[in-house]
């Protein structure tokens, strides 16, 4: 890259614009890729695409990623204009998918501070005998290329035409979406697509790269070209199009004697006395004419770096951009480092901490002291921290649509090369949560996901012999749910085997021998490929068949807090449903004692709190404790007991009864004494302390003491 151009304003802007623009185009991809064939705004969205990082890759010299993404734009181009028949489109899709990859590749390897040095010349070899096809399949019309376009991308300036006859002249005005950033880049951007038609050039502002305070300017008058060419107002258009950066492009046809004019306006010509000049100097400048102010022009000697023959008068005043005033920017996005977005839900967590020491002070408690003034102050204090609080969560909340979006690349590119036919369906890809939990579900959804194609979906040949006839399908859903998110992988494919689960757990001897192999439940027995080493494939293959995936994901969403259920029907598929919360940060909370020992448990797991009397009470054979509510038998789990505490309520009737529901599960959790609602803040427990089953973190509480934080799942399990 040119030392001009290396600039790290523009570098993000470029790698964060083409990351945006990538992410879309695969989009689009994935949405027609069953269909026969792309509809003409998915074609002439891709042409775009490939065209902005054509030009935005040429302008940062990263001569690889412009190769490749002409050469795709090439294909489109005969698609849009000549409409050929019989394009083999999953071909067609798995090209523009590996010119996707290869530039994310290379974009990857940008933001990591690293060389772009990836050889494209291989798949744009590819790209070209596709495009030979199409055109020999259609008689499809050339797209008009300069004689050594790999050369041209290398040209700082564009040199005027010989042919001035039959040249066309145009005055082109681009208005910029406000709050665009780096519009300076953008304008080069046209500048750089339109040297493909031009003779010549001339724009307003000149200096667009190294002065930034031109960006004032373009905002406020627009950014505006002068144009001489060969080509038509169509043809100008098909270039530079109005998109989410471009607000307007107005283009008029102008005269020969406008184009030389410049940028003044002719309609505004004002006379001017010049009372300081003698007689003799004024009449040599009225002999000077426009021909002759051109031809100065046009010897002017060219400085490296230059861009365009500078064809107008020289010395013309302008208004420069520092001289006008500061224009308010409406800002439309920010990259922020995330841990530096970690770090302000820290210290609002440690907000929240403060805030319940000073309101549960001890020294609040004194009977008969008037606190009305404090109160009123305090309900707005929590307000604040409230609204603060939902803000900084609202910005660590993305949307789970790219994440989706990567498991229909798997499902696309894994069903091609297993020969089976799939269709990808997505319901609830909008749906907000937490970004580390994100980052924590990629791996375990994508592994859910390979097997759901490589395990659950059949063959064709496995199809016709069980006489299926709809198409195999996998459907990926997220929704809300009691403060959750369920996410679910589901295939209507063979299902489970519980049969062959069973002899594999035998084998292994997983099996409780002490139980009869048909107590165990469905659920049991599906668990058990959750377990290291347990695989029912008899074949390995790329993608399964080691006995590794499924623990890796039953690990990954307990770090977080969630759990994995799994259901299935043999020979109508199986659902895999991941639960997670929606964050990891602040959860509302109840507060419990027991003995001298204060837990809390997350409020949406509670269901109601009951005070039992002795003989409501049941022991079975085993002496496990159950209570009788309302008819119903819940299990009773004693506190308490479960971790040897001292100084707990024994009796029933002078303790509570929390009743919890986990995955549909019910158990009552007998506690001494109730302390009320908090918002928590979820700390981890320090890793000197040995991992406990059933308690997830701990929390500080108001008066300075630790809670522990009870985890659902592994009180019931």
């Amino acid at each position: 890259m040119a030392d001009g151009f290396n600039t790290e304003d523009m570098l993000d802007m470029y790698l964060f614009e083409n990351q945006q623009l990538l992410e879309k185009l695969q989009e689009t991809v994935l949405e027609q890729k069953d269909e026969e064939c792309f509809d003409e705004d998915a074609i002439n969205e891709i042409f775009r695409t490939m065209h902005t990082i054509k030009g935005s890759s040429g302008v940062m010299m990263f001569d690889e990623i412009t190769s490749v993404s002409h050469k795709l734009e090439d294909i489109f181009y005969v698609l849009r204009e000549s409409h050929p028949e019989n394009v083999p489109h999953l071909q067609l899709v798995e090209h523009v998918l590996e010119v996707a990859d290869f530039i994310t590749n290379e974009l990857e390897k940008i933001e990591n501070g690293e060389t772009a040095d990836g050889n494209a010349s291989e798949i744009i070899a590819r790209l070209d005998v596709f495009l030979k096809n199409i055109k020999g399949e259609s008689g499809a019309l050339e797209k008009k290329e300069e004689p050594k376009k790999e050369n041209s991308a290398q040209k700082f300036y564009i040199a005027p035409a010989a042919n001035v006859a039959s040249s066309k002249y145009f005055r082109i005005t681009l208005t910029f979406s406000e709050g665009v950033n780096l519009v300076n880049v953008h304008a080069y951007k046209a500048v750089y697509a339109l040297k493909e038609l031009a003779e010549d050039m001339i724009y307003s502002p000149e200096d667009i790269i190294s002065d930034e305070s031109c960006v004032d300017e373009i905002f406020e008058n627009g950014f505006r070209i002068l144009l001489q060419t060969q080509a038509t107002e169509e043809d100008i258009r098909k270039i530079i199009k109005a998109g989410y950066d471009i607000e307007a492009v107005d283009v008029l046809e102008c005269s020969a004697e406008d184009y030389r004019i410049g940028f003044g306006d002719a309609d505004d010509q004002t006379i001017q006395i010049d009372l300081e000049s003698s007689v003799e100097e004024i009449e040599a400048k009225a002999e000077r004419t426009q021909e002759q102010i051109m031809q100065e022009a046009k010897n002017k000697t060219l400085a490296p770096g230059d861009f365009v023959i500078q064809a107008k008068e020289p010395g013309k005043a302008k208004k420069l951009a520092k001289d006008k005033p500061k224009k308010g920017e409406k800002t439309t996005f920010i990259n922020v480092d995330v841990a530096k977005m970690d770090q302000l839900m820290d210290l609002i967590g440690e907000l929240v901490i403060s805030q319940s020491v000073v309101l549960q002070n001890p020294d609040l408690k004194v009977p008969g002291l008037s606190l009305d003034n404090f109160n009123k102050s305090a309900a707005q204090m929590v307000k604040i921290s409230t609204d603060l609080q939902n803000v900084i969560m609202s910005m660590r909340m993305v949307p789970l649509t790219n994440t989706f979006q990567k498991m229909n690349r798997i499902v696309f590119d894994v069903s091609r090369k297993l020969g089976k036919d799939i269709e990808f369906v997505m319901v609830g890809d909008t749906t907000e949560v937490d970004k580390n939990i994100v980052e924590h579900i990629s791996d375990p959804l994508m592994h859910l996901v390979r097997n759901a194609v490589d395990h659950g979906i059949e063959t064709p040949e496995e199809k016709a012999a069980s006489g299926k006839t709809e198409r195999s399908k996998v459907t990926l859903s997220a929704k809300n749910e009691s403060g959750k998110v369920w996410i679910t992988v589901e295939d209507n494919g063979k299902g489970l085997d519980r049969n062959k689960i069973m002899n594999k757990a035998r084998n292994q001897g997983l099996l409780d021998y002490s139980k009869p192999e048909s107590a165990y439940t469905d659920k049991e027995v599906f668990q058990f490929i959750t377990l290291p080493g347990f695989s029912t494939k008899e074949k390995v293959t790329e993608y399964s068949g080691r006995g590794v995936g499924m623990d890796v994901v039953l690990s990954n969403i307990a770090s977080v807090g969630g759990s994995l259920e799994i259901e299935s029907e043999k020979g109508k598929g199986s659902r895999m449903i991941m639960k997670i919360p929606l964050t990891l940060a602040i959860i509302d909370g109840i507060v419990m004692k027991v003995g001298n020992t204060s837990f809390v448990i997350e409020t949406g797991a509670v269901k109601e709190f009951v005070s039992v009397t002795k003989d409501m009470m049941i022991h079975d054979p085993d002496q496990r404790e159950f209570v009788m509510i309302r008819g119903e038998c819940y299990p009773v789990l004693r506190v308490g007991d479960r971790y040897h505490l001292e100084g707990y309520q024994t009796e029933v009737e002078n303790g509570m009864m929390v009743i919890t529901e986990v995955d549909g599960q019910h158990i009552c959790l007998f506690v001494d004494t109730l302390v009320g609602k908090q918002e928590i803040v979820v700390k981890p427990i320090p890793t000197y302390v040995k991992k406990v089953k059933g308690l997830s973190g701990c929390t500080q509480l108001g008066d300075g003491s630790i809670a522990l934080i009870l985890d659902g799942p592994g009180l019931v399990d």
